[in-house]
């Protein structure tokens, strides 16, 4: 389970071309290659400005999704977010809405760490970003629900992870029996908190550190109404020291104890996703899932 094929492939003087037909003050701006994740590709435009593509019409969904609500919970936000500045729309060879957004200079957080003082500064994020979301704000089938319904996808991970390396019992499985002990408390923890507004994808790669700083969130596609603890997983999935971990949890002062449970789930879901997506050809992928692992056994 690698990064999936693109659905349409194209190059920079393509993109010109949408450049030159919807925003032609902009048309002479470098433009460059700087990413190709699993959704979208992004294109460095000058020095302050991207291109946000998606490569496959599953995408083409989730950068509609960013462009309708990110902007109305931009301002509430401690932390840069990539709000569209600009929204592109289909034309000619391209099927898809597109975005030009901020461009943020940082390293994603899985090869620059935050530092110990980052765990206040995801609580705050968290605090901000977990507030009650319109009636009509999107849900998404993955993200944000009850954790039963992905312990399908949890077994079949663990039972993937374990035929490709061929462990054999279940006790020689990537996960442990401590694991295991968390998986069940998470599922039997009942949804206990209101819903609220959810990133929905925080793990590293969407996570911008500088000189070991938070200095943006990206990759809002997810965004949704959910269970706030699919995003509290971030704290196992990002922060690599443990007091940065137990200030986060201190300062997220109105969590429950049933919602920590529940997050601790789903970083370990996440954690076995990674797992197999590095097994499938993702290996940047696989060593988030192998450290998240580490870090639910080290605490809190």
């Amino acid at each position: 389970m690698g990064a999936p094929s693109a659905e349409l492939e194209f190059d920079s003087r393509a993109v010109r071309e949408l450049l030159i037909a919807q925003h032609p003050d902009l048309k002479d701006l470098p433009l460059s290659l700087a990413a190709s994740g699993w959704d979208n590709v992004i294109y460095r435009l000058g020095s302050s400005l991207a291109l946000r593509l998606p490569r496959r019409s599953l995408a083409a969904a989730l950068i509609e999704n960013e462009q309708r609500w990110l902007p109305l919970l931009q301002a509430r936000l401690p932390l840069p977010v990539p709000a569209p500045v600009r929204l592109g729309v289909p034309q000619g060879w391209y099927p898809w809405c597109w975005s030009v957004i901020p461009w943020f200079d940082g390293q994603a957080a899985d090869h620059a760490s935050p530092n110990r003082e980052q765990g206040a500064v995801l609580a705050a994020f968290f605090n901000a970003l977990h507030v009650e979301a319109p009636v009509d704000a999107p849900r998404n089938p993955y993200r944000g629900v009850p954790l039963l319904q992905r312990a399908t996808k949890f077994q079949s991970c663990l039972e993937a992870l374990s035929a490709k390396t061929g462990t054999g019992p279940a006790d020689a499985r990537p996960l442990r029996a401590r694991h295991m002990q968390l998986w069940q408390t998470a599922l039997d923890a009942p949804i206990d908190m209101p819903d609220t507004w959810i990133h929905g994808d925080l793990h590293p790669r969407n996570v911008l550190v500088s000189d070991g700083r938070i200095v943006a969130i990206i990759d809002w596609g997810d965004m949704a109404a959910g269970d706030r603890a699919c995003d509290l997983a971030a704290i196992w999935l990002l922060l690599p020291d443990l007091g940065a971990r137990e200030a986060a949890m201190s300062q997220c002062a109105a969590v429950s104890a049933r919602t920590w449970d529940r997050a601790r789930g789903w970083a370990l879901l996440i954690a076995v996703i990674l797992l197999e997506a590095g097994q499938g050809g993702d290996p940047r992928m696989g060593i988030i899932g192998a450290q998240t692992l580490e870090r639910l056994l080290a605490g809190p």
